[in-house]
């Protein structure tokens, strides 16, 4: 095993901690193949394999990341500086890299907190480490498929106050959980720990407007990650339940709110997600 492990890095003790959190380096992770994605060093080198592998069938997979990321960082900067929010938990955070929500938010309003959760062992370390000494964040071990946890979880509890507005972060994640796992049940749970005024931030693989693709990309990845399902437009719009869209809706992620024109490329159908944020309304009267 000690001859498998991270051989191609020049900086093994970097990663020691990796093989005592149980990581197998033949078995490649959702979030470690997001991060060689976007430019990143937290992988290895069956990460790196399977990304490839991926390309193979659309090289713009990268880019398409590289999009979804910045439109996270687009829709949390909406949230703090527009909407008023000073509370976050980003649910299936991943590696940490550039652009992290409590940098984003905490650049707009240096009193937000943060909550990351993650079932990734070596996101959640990775994500401590990176985390020491802000006392406004935290990254706990959770999955999403068990939202009270995440919910209930002590530094949720230290850090969110459910009796204020609160920004829910499904980035990239929710496509992970299959039909049969109930993921409109779980998105609902999640909203309805939420007061209004609260928003939903998600973006979704979609095999919207090449299905055949999409269907091809999931066979490979399935084999070797992850389960995983693309869905339509109308599938993820779902998730928000009666929640209302911020401008321009639900669309693909360098249309949401781009910072200039001329970040938005052509055709968008190759960009893989879709994405959007909805605000929590006042209950109507009666």
């Amino acid at each position: 095993m000690t001859s498998q492990w991270r051989p191609d890095v020049a900086d093994p003790g970097r990663f020691a901690g990796w093989r005592e959190a149980g990581v197998d380096p033949t078995k490649p992770s959702i979030a470690r193949v997001y991060d060689y994605w976007l430019g990143g060093t937290h992988n290895l080198a069956a990460d790196r394999e399977l990304g490839r592998r991926m390309e193979t069938l659309d090289p713009r997979i990268p880019a398409a990341c590289r999009a979804n990321r910045a439109f996270l960082g687009r829709a949390v900067r909406f949230l703090a500086e527009q909407a008023g929010i000073r509370q976050f938990i980003d649910i299936g955070s991943g590696m940490p890299t550039a652009g992290n929500v409590h940098e984003v938010a905490q650049r707009a309003a240096p009193d937000v907190r943060v909550v990351y959760a993650d079932r990734d062992p070596v996101a959640v370390a990775e994500g401590r480490e990176l985390l020491a000494g802000n006392h406004r964040a935290a990254v706990i071990q959770a999955d999403l498929r068990d939202p009270a946890g995440i919910l209930s979880h002590p530094e949720t509890g230290r850090l969110i106050d459910f009796a204020e507005p609160v920004g829910l972060i499904l980035v990239a994640v929710l496509h992970f959980i299959l039909d049969a796992q109930d993921p409109y049940g779980i998105a609902e749970r999640l909203r309805d720990a939420a007061v209004p005024g609260s928003y939903l931030v998600v973006s979704h693989v979609t095999n919207q407007g090449n299905p055949g693709l999409a269907a091809a990309a999931e066979r490979v990845y399935n084999s070797r990650a992850a389960d995983g399902q693309a869905r339509m437009h109308a599938e993820i719009l779902r998730f928000f339940g009666s929640w209302e869209l911020a401008e321009p809706g639900l669309v693909y992620a360098p249309l949401w709110r781009p910072d200039s024109p001329e970040d938005v490329p052509r055709h968008l159908e190759q960009f893989w997600f879709l994405a959007g944020t909805a605000r929590k309304p006042e209950p109507a009267c009666t």
